[in-house]
């Protein structure tokens, strides 16, 4: 009784926040943007929390710790301090002041007005839209997975549930409803981070965080070294590029920087997005580390018969947490990955909405249209990655991984060289995004999409992406004085 009336109570919150945004969301920059006056705490959170979602706790959390030990933290680390304090430090402030001056709300519009190419934006828009919807379906699945074990729940019916919640309320209130929630579910992560903590680290199989290392020792001495050598080493740093590095090159979290709500709040958000994402990735990451505490070998999905990583951490919530702390940690997986869900669903929607139709099909929409329209897309993007979701393909750690390197390898050089240097030429950004397009997949796809190579695939991906875009752009004809007046016109005057 007590997890229905949580779990009750929490959606009823998620509800009632979209039903009081949707009064203030009357056009299609309000429902994507919040209007662009979304304030620094509220900003901070929803980059924390849409960085974060089911798929960290229950896939990669598992994965890692499980290949890696102790060593594992490292991606935690790495994603607070490059994926959050240098993406805010670097690129917050340029973002947000260009993408306004551009008339830009998405990527794909960023891309078309920096390198005045329409084929590049139909691209980028394709791009987001088919990617992302694997990328959507692995955290409805890594959710699933987790009301299943806590709640003894049917996985498909758990997943219908989180499909008709995700739709019910992004639909009435847009990106202003997904950060006053992100807010909300920020806190109830922090918390549910400090009683997983507690109860995992305190149960009697670890003996508290004194025993760690010398009990995974015990276990293997690779388990506990600060950084492995060899092939695993670099497997290890491919992740920690992948999940450090992919969030320059994400839409969904390269939004955040659009809708803050002037440049003077950045530093504050800053601070707090980057606080926030050192306690939830040393959190999540250092449960998987210890999974071998818990388990001699890895757990059975009674559903196919086969071993998996995705099942680790939640068996260790039913193992080591007593009810009520259990209910805690299923809001937090649950708001990680509601925000996710949401940031995930906009952008896809908006490369549909605002790049294609209202860019090209019907350019003079009504705002009621708009707002109809780009509602009936957020519908069918969830539609489609619940309904990839219920076919549980591969795991979710090949599923995240695969489409956060392709999206990131795609963007990640035209949208970084683009910001800052006007030497970037418009054949250089299409030779950094097919590159990184063509990497992500044919090293992934070489390797049979093996779950131990899609991340390096991805982490290769951004890494040509930065690479081809400078060097094709020396060699190509560059845009003219008039057109980067008008993008870098600050830059432009110093000179």
């Amino acid at each position: 009784m007590a997890k229905i009336l949580m779990v009750g109570t929490f959606v009823a919150i998620l509800l009632v926040s979209g039903f009081l945004s949707m009064k203030k969301t009357n056009n299609l920059g309000d429902f994507f943007l919040g209007g662009r006056k979304i304030g620094p705490w509220m900003s901070a959170f929803a980059y924390g929390t849409t960085y974060f979602s089911a798929v960290i706790f229950v896939g990669y959390a598992g994965k890692i710790g499980w290949g890696f030990g102790l060593s594992g933290l490292w991606v935690g680390i790495g994603n607070a301090l490059i994926g959050s304090y240098l993406a805010w430090k670097i690129l917050a402030k340029p973002t947000r002041e260009m993408t306004e001056k551009l008339g830009a709300m998405t990527m794909p519009e960023f891309l078309q007005a920096r390198y005045d190419s329409h084929a590049l934006k139909i691209f980028a828009a394709l791009v987001i839209f088919i990617f992302l919807v694997p990328y959507s379906a692995s955290v409805f699945m890594g959710l699933s997975y987790v009301f299943e074990e806590v709640f003894q729940l049917n996985y498909n019916y758990a997943l219908l549930a989180m499909t008709v919640i995700t739709a019910t309320y992004l639909l009435m209130g847009g990106y202003r409803a997904v950060a006053l929630t992100d807010f909300i579910q920020g806190i109830v992560m922090l918390f549910g981070v400090g009683a997983l903590l507690y109860y995992v680290f305190g149960n009697s199989v670890v003996g508290g965080f004194s025993q760690v290392i010398p009990r995974l020792s015990q276990i293997s001495p690779d388990l506990a070294v600060v950084f492995p050598t060899g092939q695993k080493g670099i497997a290890l740093l491919s992740v920690v590029i992948l999940t450090s590095l992919g969030p320059w090159g994400l839409p969904q979290m390269i939004q955040k920087f659009y809708a803050i709500k002037d440049k003077e709040k950045i530093k504050a958000a800053t601070v707090i997005s980057t606080v926030f994402c050192l306690i939830i990735g040393i959190g999540a990451y250092g449960v998987g580390a210890i999974s071998h505490l818990y388990f001699n070998q890895l757990p059975v999905d009674p559903a196919t018969g086969k071993a998996t990583v995705d099942l680790l951490v939640p068996k260790i919530l039913q193992f080591a947490l007593p009810e009520m702390a259990a209910i805690l940690i299923l809001l937090l997986v649950l708001s990680a990955s509601m925000s996710t869900l949401s940031s995930l669903v906009l952008v896809s929607s908006s490369s549909i909405t605002i790049d294609l139709l209202k860019g090209y099909v019907r350019p003079h929409m009504g705002k009621k249209e708009e707002l109809g329209i780009m509602r009936t897309f957020c519908l069918i993007f969830i539609a489609l990655s619940a309904i990839l979701a219920l076919f549980k393909p591969a795991i979710i750690l090949t599923l995240m991984a695969l489409s956060w390197g392709t999206v990131a390898g795609v963007f990640l050089g035209p949208y970084l060289w683009g910001l800052f240097w006007p030497g970037t030429t418009k054949m250089g950004a299409w030779a950094g995004a097919l590159g990184g397009l063509v990497t992500g997949l044919g090293y992934s796809w070489h390797h049979n999409f093996d779950a131990g190579f899609v991340p390096i695939g991805g982490a290769l991906a951004m890494l040509i992406s930065l690479a081809v875009v400078p060097t094709v752009s020396l060699f190509t004809e560059s845009f003219s004085k008039e057109h980067l007046q008008k993008v870098f016109v600050k830059q432009m005057e110093t000179r």
